[in-house]
């Protein structure tokens, strides 16, 4: 007799592989706790990333307010910022000085304002209560004090040096001495600092190029055979007469003596033979040694033009020189009254140095009343 066993067929479709029904397959979830500590973690950061936000504006905001209000300055100051100096430098340099109260603060705000790269050197001069943003604005503007250093037309280069060297305004040794006569007579403005050799290589390209100017522009028929015998003469007709309509007619009677062959007979030409570029010491009178003196430069003695300039001829004497007058006459002498007086012959002339000579003897009559 067969035996009958129960059928498991009908529970099959309840069941799953795995033998444990429906719910033994299905993924794990996370749990509360886990997903709670990602959003305490991401909620964090949010906060602390607001919390920066706000504290980088704060600072941002009272820094743009140190950097524009009124600076600790009571009264008006100058600053010198030197040649290739640094930021950092400049702005410990004003803080240290009084004139901004934070260093930092300066730097960081010229970086932000975009001015890192354009500040000047020179010498600034900044008002009281001046702010950060005043002292950038004028050192990027260069905007600087300039000082004067004048060098008058008749000066010897070695007085012209001794002027450069003694400027306190200037930095550096001195450079050798140029050729006589090769220094623009000027009065230059000049930044605190600059260089003395600087000054002077300036001065010498400047000569150089108006000598060249005038030279290339000179009347044809010159008794002058080169640029050297131009500024030469120049320089004996600048000292000769500080009245400047009167120097074409003075550089009239040089260029005519030197076409007629005669002696030039310049009292400042001697004087330069003797005592040279220093000149003559001041209050020292002419003797009649320094007349009969033996030199180079005693256009008394020699024919023609002493052998190099005897001081710095200005444009005037150049041009005088260059474009002389048209006359006749040989011969000039002081009239008394700071200009000359001009005559085509030598009796006529020594009439004119009799009446020079009066004119001494009753300002020393006087002088001594």
């Amino acid at each position: 007799m067969s035996k009958e066993y129960p059928s498991d067929t009908a529970n099959n479709g309840d069941r799953e592989p795995g033998g444990r029904g429906g719910r033994a397959g299905k993924p794990k979830r996370r749990s509360r706790a886990a997903r709670s500590q990602i959003v305490i973690f991401l909620n964090l950061c949010l906060s602390l990333a607001f919390f920066g936000v706000l504290t980088i504006g704060a600072i941002l905001y009272w820094g743009k307010g140190e950097f524009e209000e009124p600076g600790p300055l009571r009264q008006e100051a100058t600053y010198v910022v030197p040649r290739s100096t640094s930021l950092g430098a400049i702005a410990e340099g004003l803080e240290r000085n009084g004139i901004i109260s934070n260093g930092g603060i300066f730097n960081y705000g010229v970086r932000l304002a975009g001015a890192a790269g354009d500040l000047k050197a020179g010498e600034f001069l900044f008002p009281p209560g001046v702010s950060m943003r005043g002292v950038m604005e004028k050192l990027r503007s260069g905007n600087s004090i300039q000082h004067s250093i004048t060098i008058p037309e008749g000066l010897t280069v070695h007085r012209a040096y001794e002027r450069i060297a003694e400027a306190d305004v200037l930095a550096g040794p001195m450079p050798g001495e140029v050729p006589e006569g090769m220094l623009r007579a000027e009065t230059y403005l000049v930044q605190r600092g600059m260089q003395r050799s600087a000054l002077v290589e300036r001065m010498r390209k400047e000569q150089e190029a108006m000598v060249r100017e005038i030279w290339e522009g000179r009347d044809e028929d010159l008794p002058i055979e080169d640029i050297g015998q131009f500024v030469t003469l120049a320089s004996i007709v600048e000292r000769e007469t500080g009245i400047a309509s009167e120097r074409p007619h003075v550089a009239s009677v040089f260029v005519n003596r030197l076409r007629k062959g005669m002696r030039l007979q310049s009292d400042p030409t001697f004087l330069y033979g003797v005592y040279g570029g220093a000149g003559k010491p001041s209050g020292a009178p002419v003797t009649q040694s320094d007349i009969d003196s033996d030199t180079p430069y005693n256009t008394y003695r020699i024919k023609g033009l002493p052998p190099g300039p005897i001081a710095i001829p200005g444009r005037a004497a150049l041009e005088a020189v260059a474009h002389p007058l048209d006359t006749d006459d040989l011969y000039f002498v002081a009239d008394g009254t700071g200009g000359h007086v001009f005559s085509k012959t030598l009796d006529e002339h020594n009439r004119n140095v009799q009446k020079y000579r009066q004119i001494e003897r009753e300002r020393r009559a006087q002088a001594q009343e």
